[in-house]
């Protein structure tokens, strides 16, 4: 299993390009970071020189969306960071949440998030593509390659990853959930033709590393994300009822919720995610000792996840980093 991290594009830039070279030094593959250009700084710019101080990490936007770049400027930007530094990138992308809605957009179609994943793709391939009755290619990037993982939960667009995503991302760490999630898109994928394991599984969560005795601080710190997961399943419930469509787990937590401010989005000590038992804290991320660390993991191994990404929004970034490089990537890996 590959670990990644995500980081938020919180200025300084720099501060970020610190981590990004920290977490490659302590052995993790992939640094994905929040895609959100008016909560924080432009991703791309910052992948450039990550990239450029780095030689290993891949990097890519956890996650971005169709509907704030034109798919063909951000298929653009991965190829051009492929030549560059040789096709150390990646896209996971989904329909869109705190990017669009901050603007006072919605969420994109499902029909349109499957159209721009093949756009992306075909040219970040290097290969053409044919868009608004024009054929498209990049002549001049004729050895990118890229890998489109798609994130979602609903089983709609479960069912559009299993179809046409070459790697699925799951944001949130719940064996349980995960084995629900992971079965519906290997079923749409043969059910499409597909071979399902050459779909990769990532699942990505706040990771925390602390002695028992500061497990309350350490759900304070990362609550905030079964808010943030709230918004999604918010939709799914608006869409499909509380019916059993997806596991109870998601939609019941939700009720007590009343609304979000994006000003505080990704952020330890959100207070509007109040809603957000510690249970949900505890099934949703992975907190405590490094020894629940490594069971938690090799849960999700079982279930066939390729990566654990974790988000790393807390107040104990580096002690985690050093946690995760010295003690769970040498097992995991």
């Amino acid at each position: 299993m590959d670990v990644g991290v995500v980081l938020q594009c919180d200025p300084p830039a720099m501060g970020v390009v610190e981590l990004a070279k920290q977490a490659e030094a302590a052995g993790f593959s992939h640094v994905w970071t929040f895609d959100s250009h008016v909560l924080w700084q432009e991703p791309f710019v910052i992948y450039s020189k990550i990239l450029a101080d780095t030689e290993r990490v891949i990097v890519g936007p956890m996650v971005t969306n169709p509907g704030t770049r034109d798919w063909t400027v951000t298929a653009s930007l991965f190829a051009t960071l492929n030549e560059m530094y040789g096709n150390r990138t990646i896209c996971g992308i989904g329909r869109g949440d705190s990017a669009v809605r901050v603007l006072g957009s919605r969420p994109t179609t499902l029909a349109e998030l499957r159209e721009c994943v093949q756009v992306i793709r075909e040219l970040g391939n290097g290969r053409p593509v044919h868009l608004r009755d024009r054929d498209l290619q990049f002549a001049w990037a004729p050895d990118s390659r890229l890998e489109v993982w798609v994130a979602a939960y609903g089983p709609k667009a479960l069912a559009l990853t299993g179809e046409v995503g070459d790697g699925y991302i799951l944001q949130l760490a719940d064996p349980d959930i995960a084995a629900w999630m992971i079965k519906a898109v290997r079923d749409a994928a043969a059910k499409a033709g597909r071979d399902p394991d050459t779909i990769k599984f990532c699942v990505a969560a706040p990771a925390y590393v602390g002695p028992p005795e500061t497990l309350a601080h350490q759900r304070d710190q990362t609550r905030w994300f079964g808010g943030m997961v709230g918004n999604h399943v918010a939709d799914i419930v608006e869409r499909y009822g509380a019916d059993g469509t997806v596991p109870t787990v998601l939609t019941d937590y939700i009720k007590g919720r009343k609304g979000y401010d994006y000003a505080e989005h990704g952020r330890a000590g959100n207070p509007h995610t109040d809603f957000v038992p510690d249970e949900v804290v505890d099934r949703f991320c992975i907190l405590g000792p490094v020894e629940h660390h490594l069971e938690r993991l090799a849960e999700l191994k079982d279930l066939g996840v390729d990566q654990f990404a974790l988000y790393l929004q807390h107040d104990a970034k580096e002690s985690t980093l050093a946690a995760y490089g010295e003690s769970v990537i040498p097992v995991v890996r």
